[in-house]
């Protein structure tokens, strides 16, 4: 008997077959030849300043249907220019059967409707690399939406060309649990994977065919000019076993030969989403970059507690962090509430969350309204929807965001958080964040330099230096509610000035025994003479 779910997704899937088998053939289908465009950006682009993560749905509305869109987004590059973004991360853009956040791809060489077209992501790029900004899309391939036409053609028959292009067994699998629930559905023609859930089927990446039809893909935006790609769940292309369907040995040689195809690009930048072991998906032999996941979590608890968490010295030391992606928030609850949420009433401790997270190594990534205090959208159906609320740009009606009536209710801060009121305010969280990143960017040793701790665990006073050939920077981060006089380690006592320090620019005194003053939740960013 087949479940009343499984039995609408398989009939919408059929749907997609029948219509795909009336037309010449698959919208995303047929080989690419590398033809690489130079991007005019610099080669290290990706390091010199931050990205920006945006859903474009929720960004900016250019039309007035309440729906954020791709013109909207080439209208705020000034803004994201002005705020020292040298990167866009875009969520999902491609065609999706989800109206929604874009994980669920029925077409991946097409622009989703709500956002514009291809002509219009081709300006985008252009307007983006006009301003020195590169431009990197998300990219799903660990399954398609139940609606692509390719999951159509497959479950039409146990003999399609296509059947082998996802994970079937005749016979329901016993002992299975992915993220909390069984991965296998049932349709008249057997028992489909998905790790994610009924209408998100798993492609089995075992198969050339199906590693091809994505590095044609890829070459199909790479083409175009992209500048590369954020991977979504690269911790799942490969199952084994019950005990072994995450994080194969399998999964990085698919993720390798994506690395390998973008280096004969140049200038190209893949990070990849692998929360259960992001450090092995950082290596050459796979991604290359991966999000430094749990990383944001013990950063945020050492503000909070007024202590640095071991966890945090130990990541640094241990994970190849340099060419990691690192963060404090993003699209997925699992990675922590909007930072607004998580900090409240204490916007002296946001500020050092932001300052801790702009002076480290690695490549940062902040989430859109980040820079602003952002707070949640509600009332939403899904937990994850409170943190993709539309972005707020001023006080006028919808926060500037569109003309209509928004796809989704206006964040809870949207009359006093947003960028015209905090634009003019000089000690505003977004104007923090701009001389936070205008010192990275401008600093090679923040930017480029290697780390070396200066401070012990659970200390209130996270002390690191950085340093990149003659440039060298000496960070202080006073976690504690309270003023704090610590001592420097000798080989660090000298002559230094203020290069920023928030939200006190008094100039510190060193005395004779190396010992420092900081004033509560004080960072200080000093430089030798």
């Amino acid at each position: 008997m087949i479940s009343r779910l499984a039995a609408t997704l398989f009939a919408a899937a059929s749907l997609f077959a029948c219509q795909v088998m009336a037309s010449p053939g698959l919208p995303d289908m047929g080989p690419v030849a590398i033809e690489a465009k130079d991007s005019g950006l610099p080669a290290d682009w990706h390091r010199r300043g931050v990205f920006m993560e945006i859903l474009v749905r929720a960004y900016q509305d250019s039309d007035g249907d309440g729906i954020g869109d791709l013109n909207g987004l080439i209208s705020r590059l000034d803004y994201l220019k002005s705020l020292g973004v040298t990167g866009i991360w875009l969520m999902p853009v491609f065609r999706s059967s989800d109206n929604d956040h874009g994980y669920t791809v029925v077409n991946y060489r097409n622009i989703e409707r709500d956002y514009g077209t291809l002509a219009d992501f081709d300006r985008l790029l252009a307007a983006a690399h006009q301003r020195g900004i590169g431009v990197i899309i998300d990219y799903v391939i660990n399954h398609s939406s139940i609606e692509h036409p390719l999951f159509g053609l497959a479950s039409i028959s146990t003999d399609s060309p296509y059947r082998d292009w996802y994970v079937w067994q005749q016979e329901k699998p016993t002992g299975w649990t992915a993220f909390g629930g069984d991965p296998w559905y049932e349709s008249d023609k057997g028992f489909y994977y998905g790790a994610f859930g009924a209408s998100l089927p798993d492609f089995n990446l075992r198969n050339p065919a199906v590693v091809d039809f994505h590095l044609n893909n890829l070459k199909f935006w790479l083409n175009r000019g992209v500048d590369g790609f954020r991977f979504d769940a690269v911790g799942t292309l490969v199952e084994n076993s019950s005990v072994a369907w995450e994080n194969q040995p399998e999964n990085h040689r698919v993720m390798g030969q994506i690395h390998t195809l973008l280096q004969q690009y140049g200038k190209r930048y893949m990070v990849c989403e692998a929360p259960g072991d992001p450090g092995v998906f950082s290596v050459d032999e796979s991604c290359g970059s991966a999000f430094a996941f749990g990383l944001q979590k013990h950063l945020i608890k050492s503000v909070k507690m007024g202590r640095l968490m071991p966890d945090v010295p130990y990541m640094l030391q241990t994970l190849p962090i340099d060419r990691m992606g690192t963060l404090l928030s993003n699209h997925d609850a699992f990675a922590g509430n909007r930072l607004f949420q998580q900090f409240r009433d204490d916007m002296p401790g946001y500020s050092l969350a932001a300052a801790t997270l702009l002076s480290l190594p690695g490549i940062p990534f902040l989430y859109y309204g980040e820079e602003i205090g952002l707070s949640a959208a509600t009332p939403v159906e899904h937990h994850d929807q409170e943190l993709r609320g539309p972005m707020s740009w001023s006080g006028e009606a919808n926060a500037g965001f569109t003309t209509g009536k928004p796809f989704r209710p206006l964040v809870e801060n949207h009359s006093t958080h947003h960028v015209a009121n905090e634009d003019k305010q000089p000690d505003s969280l977004l104007n923090r964040y701009r001389q936070l990143i205008t010192l990275r960017s401008t600093v090679p040793a923040l930017s480029h330099g290697n780390f070396t701790l200066l401070s012990k665990a659970h200390e209130p006073v996270f002390v690191f230096q950085r340093q990149h050939g003659d440039s060298r920077m000496l960070v202080l981060l006073n976690y504690a509610a309270r003023p704090i006089k610590t001592r420097l380690p000798m080989e660090a006592c000298q002559q230094w000035k203020v290069a920023l320090a928030l939200p006190s620019m008094k100039t510190p005194k060193v005395s004779r025994q190396c010992e420092i003053s900081l004033p509560a939740q004080q960072a200080l960013f000093l430089q030798p003479k």
